[in-house]
């Protein structure tokens, strides 16, 4: 069977699982197609994956750049803050994805739960996640207007990823929970100290993301994850292309790094998660 169809496939079976950004109604599945009651049609491509924007955007996550961080995840980059969120999964769960760049943990995950969903605004980013052997579907579309139906899942993954609460809650299932990675102060420290020594990129904080997310959901849990990762020098190369934190980097001093590549990056994030109501 083709991936078209075995994707459409899954897609029916789900049942109501998205719906029309632009209308707001339930799309249904009409070959490989998804269609709303007002018209609007979305064609799954051959991958089986399928867009929900108007028109292409425009961002920094190119196709190397995405390949890049393919390979630093395959290597285990996020894996022990995966496993820990993997422990916190359900074999019923209906999970999505929030900005799931070119997929992995979205297959990692999607392992662990009975349907898994990720998206991304990059469209390079779902033309490489598409590629995945993985039973998770992945669509392009834009955080602020999700394209699912109210209730649909009762796990969302937020990996590095903004917040649109409010979305959130209304696309979780009464009971959802929603697991979010943030990174802290020693996230990738080494590369903040090589290439922003004596500037304020150099130290970095996310506590407004935190105190934002426990705001408003103050019964959450958090728990610290820091480990370092052991990296080739190719490997190594790969993170310093992945990350935004370079990209803006003096050229000079991204060379140098490049040039005397380190052994280890030091990975410092906390898993907060709770239980929506």
């Amino acid at each position: 069977m083709r991936k078209i169809e075995a994707k459409a496939q899954a897609i029916a079976a789900a049942g109501t699982l998205f719906a029309c950004p632009v209308c707001g109604e339930n799309l249904v599945s009409v070959g490989t197609s998804l269609a709303c009651a007002n018209g609007q049609r979305y064609d799954l491509n051959k991958k089986g994956t399928v867009n929900f924007l108007n028109a292409p955007v425009n961002t920094e996550y190119g196709e190397e750049m995405l390949a890049a961080r393919r390979r630093v995840l395959d290597a285990g980059f996020f894996s022990p803050f995966l496993n820990e969120m993997a422990r916190e999964m359900h074999p019923d769960d209906r999970l999505l994805d929030i900005g799931c760049g070119e997929g992995t943990p979205t297959a990692r995950l999607a392992k662990k739960a009975e349907l898994a969903v990720g998206f991304d605004i990059s469209a390079p980013a779902i033309k490489l996640a598409g590629a995945l052997d993985s039973d998770a579907l992945f669509c392009v579309a834009d955080l602020a207007r999700l394209p699912f139906a109210d209730n649909s899942f009762n796990v969302i993954a937020d990996i590095f990823s903004p917040g649109a609460y409010a979305e959130f809650e209304r696309v979780l299932a009464p009971g959802g929970r929603i697991m979010k990675i943030i990174p802290n102060s020693g996230y990738l420290c080494e590369l903040r100290h090589a290439l922003y020594a004596g500037e304020d990129k150099e130290h970095y904080s996310n506590a407004k993301v935190k105190d934002h997310f426990l705001a408003r959901y103050p019964d959450s849990t958090v728990t610290p994850i820091t480990y370092d990762f052991d990296c080739t020098p190719a490997l190594f190369a790969d993170i310093v292309q992945m990350t935004p934190l370079t990209w803006q980097a003096p050229a000079d001093k991204r060379a140098d790094l490049l040039a005397h590549p380190l052994p280890s990056i030091h990975v410092d994030v906390e898993l907060v998660t709770t239980t929506i109501a």
